[in-house]
């Protein structure tokens, strides 16, 4: 999952330096980029299939956002944009309130605009604004609420088959322990498999979408609509996943041997993020990020040319018009889902604790207690505030809380 520690963004291993190598036969080149494209699948269908937006709608607009990316950013980069786990809750928020998710996908294009107005200021600033408005004690409790906030919503939906949750949740944690190589890197999708084969065995699946589906249509692109008080459920999202994309643009670069921070620069890998999930939204997909399972695999194969995250880019754009294939990710049961959902909601929230850890964030000092504890009762309790019509609420409330306590709380507060 992503990173968000920022702390030595300039350093670079020599260790690890390793020329891309981009003179791979093109048989090679395409069976990595399906690997690529294996490792981004489970988690970037699965955000549409837990908020009711198109899986492949979700796949196309994760292959053109991550072209998008490459074109901004001199296509030095080798990384994959998919479906941002970050927006899953306000999106639901939104489509239980107004029973249209394109309010959802309005508030989406407005969170891209985020990314805009943070990449025009580290590029004319640097990066320590950032570092001042979001530093860890403020990132990590914000991380843990989007977690523990979609937790519910995980149990419930695991609950409709408890049996079938289970064994999907034993593979997940099978495969991420006890797995090596490549298994190792998907185990959301080896988790989804496994639990449907069970649900098969089971006679729990309803195959009628499969059957009355044509084998190639267009995906089902919707246009987004715009309204400011699901916009102030949706937009401030964005300022956890600048975060994020932050942390990733420097776990990629470790990995790589190269200093992204300096050429492109991450005022490029803002906007390029920032652009893709505008684009996304307006054609009806989720909001993107960039994915660290495929910086996983980038480790694992030692193989960092980006053109072959460009090739598994165009994969998906393909494979998002096979509607056969969107006809079987509705038969997924609810409760595999859930059962994957619970690992993966928990692990957003665990991130947040890390970067607590990582950051060594004394919370002996009250400061940091008042800071952390006014961010997660705010975002979990449910606590809202109404200025005129907009209404601020979970997330979006305790982020503004938490950045105005840790810029207004004295550092010499100890007690």
């Amino acid at each position: 999952m992503e990173k968000t520690d920022i702390i030595g963004i300039s350093q670079e291993n020599p260790a690890k330096i390793t020329e891309f190598t981009s003179n791979l036969p093109t048989s090679k080149k395409l069976i990595l980029s399906l690997q690529h494209f294996v490792a981004m699948f489970g988690a970037t269908v699965l955000v549409p299939l837990l908020t009711g937006l198109d899986p492949l709608v979700a796949l196309f607009t994760a292959g053109l956002g991550t072209l998008l990316f490459h074109f901004i950013t001199g296509g030095i980069v080798p990384v994959f944009l998919g479906s941002s786990f970050a927006f899953i809750a306000p999106i639901i928020m939104v489509k239980e309130k107004y029973g249209d998710i394109r309010y959802s996908l309005g508030g989406i294009v407005i969170a891209g605009t985020v990314y805009l107005i943070f990449s025009l200021i580290v590029k004319l600033v640097g990066t320590n604004v950032i570092k001042k408005l979001f530093p860890p004690v403020v990132t990590g409790p914000m991380i843990m609420v989007i977690g523990l906030g979609l937790s519910p919503v995980a149990v419930n939906m695991a609950s409709s088959n408890w049996p079938i949750a289970l064994v999907v949740i034993i593979t997940v944690i099978a495969s991420a322990t006890i797995f090596k190589g490549f298994f190792s890197l998907i185990p959301v999708l080896t988790g989804v498999f496994v639990g449907y084969i069970t649900s098969i065995l089971a006679g729990i699946i309803d195959y009628s979408p499969i059957v009355n589906s044509a084998w190639i249509s267009v995906p089902k692109f919707i246009l987004p609509k715009f309204d400011w008080a699901a916009i102030s459920l949706i937009a401030p999202v964005a300022f956890v996943t600048v975060m994020e994309h932050i942390g990733d643009i420097t776990t990629n670069g470790a990995v790589v041997g190269k200093n992204f921070f300096e050429k492109p620069g991450v005022h490029r890998t803002l906007l390029g993020d920032g652009l893709a999930t505008m684009v996304a939204a307006m054609i009806g997909g989720p909001a993107n990020t960039t994915y660290s399972e495929n910086t996983g695999v980038l480790a694992i194969t030692k193989v960092y040319d980006p053109s072959i995250l460009r090739g598994a880019a165009i994969l998906a754009m393909l494979v998002a018009f096979f509607s056969k294939f969107g006809s079987v990710l509705q038969t997924i049961p609810t409760a595999v889902i859930g059962g994957v959902s619970l690992i993966l909601f928990g692990m957003i929230a665990s991130i947040g604790v890390r970067t607590l850890v990582e950051a060594k964030v004394d919370f002996s000092k009250s400061r940091n207690l008042i800071i952390a504890a006014l961010i997660l009762t705010l975002g979990i309790g449910g606590a809202s505030i109404k200025i005129g019509g907009i209404e601020l609420k979970g997330m979006a409330l305790a982020a503004i809380f938490g950045i105005i306590a840790n810029l207004v709380i004295p550092e010499s507060l100890e007690k």
